[in-house]
């Protein structure tokens, strides 16, 4: 069951808008408003974020509550709201330790990432760095994929627990954890004055996107990575070794 018809009626009722308005302000057509109000068409799934988008609400809420008698929740854009972190803790030292998220536990933690039990099972760690304080909550999360290239994939990214999300700095490195992209590791850039963030790729293959603040379900921030591919030997292109001794020649001739 869902609520899409008489939510999509609260929703422009609740503006005071006609069909044509809510139409005009989500780009469609009246007659599709008026299908969609009345059950006789199912949405796409691309209207659906649209009017996510606009309406500032998650596709849960949207989908699977009835806002006309619940009323519409307001994102939380701090982050803070969202849920208690669970986390590990040694119970020898009475200090946290870092639970490690494998991909191959990447689509689990999505549903689990909540979960005492869930997180108790993931492998944890004590930090030997230096550079890993006592005043943070750390995850450490292997990445896949090539879009942040040269961090190869399979590579291990230690992040810190993001508590507000307004503290996120322009084009620093985080793991943006969401409904919609799943576990990523990325560049952000901080809109959240529109309700998004911009997720950048370092590798220009890759276009940014945007995600809805009310996708995300966790951002910790990159303070380092470990992996375990190790460099190969630098060596010069055969042009560029051609050209460079060319140079050296005329260099002698000059001598």
């Amino acid at each position: 069951m869902h609520f899409i018809p008489q939510n999509l009626k609260y929703l422009r009722k609740d503006r005071s808008w006609t069909q044509d308005q809510m139409a005009k302000h989500l780009g469609v057509k009246r007659s599709l408003i008026g299908a969609y109000e009345e059950g006789r068409a199912d949405p796409r799934i691309s209207f659906l974020l649209l009017v996510c988008q606009k309406f500032k609400l998650t596709m849960d809420d949207l989908v699977g509550r009835d806002l006309s008698e619940e009323g519409v929740k307001p994102i939380d854009l701090s982050g803070q709201s969202l849920r208690i972190l669970p986390v590990h803790i040694d119970p020898a030292s009475n200090t946290e330790r870092a639970s490690l998220v494998p991909i191959k536990a990447a689509a689990g933690y999505l549903n689990g990432y909540g979960d005492v039990e869930f997180i108790e099972q993931l492998p944890v760690f004590s930090l030997p760095y230096a550079e890993v304080g006592d005043h943070k909550t750390y995850r450490i999360f292997q990445v896949s994929g090539d879009s942040m290239l040269p961090v190869k994939p399979g590579s291990y990214v230690i992040g810190s627990y993001v508590l507000d999300w307004n503290d996120v700095k322009n084009d620093q490195c985080y793991i943006v954890v969401s409904r919609s992209e799943g576990i990523v590791y990325k560049r952000l850039l901080n809109n959240l004055r529109d309700g998004h963030f911009t997720l950048k790729s370092d590798n220009p293959a890759y276009e940014p996107i945007q995600i809805e603040a009310g996708e995300v379900l966790e951002l910790w921030k990159a303070e380092g990575l470990t992996t375990f591919e190790l460099p190969e030997p630098s060596s010069i292109p055969a042009q560029l070794e051609q050209s460079l001794k060319e140079i050296q020649q005329r260099l002698d001739a000059l001598k």
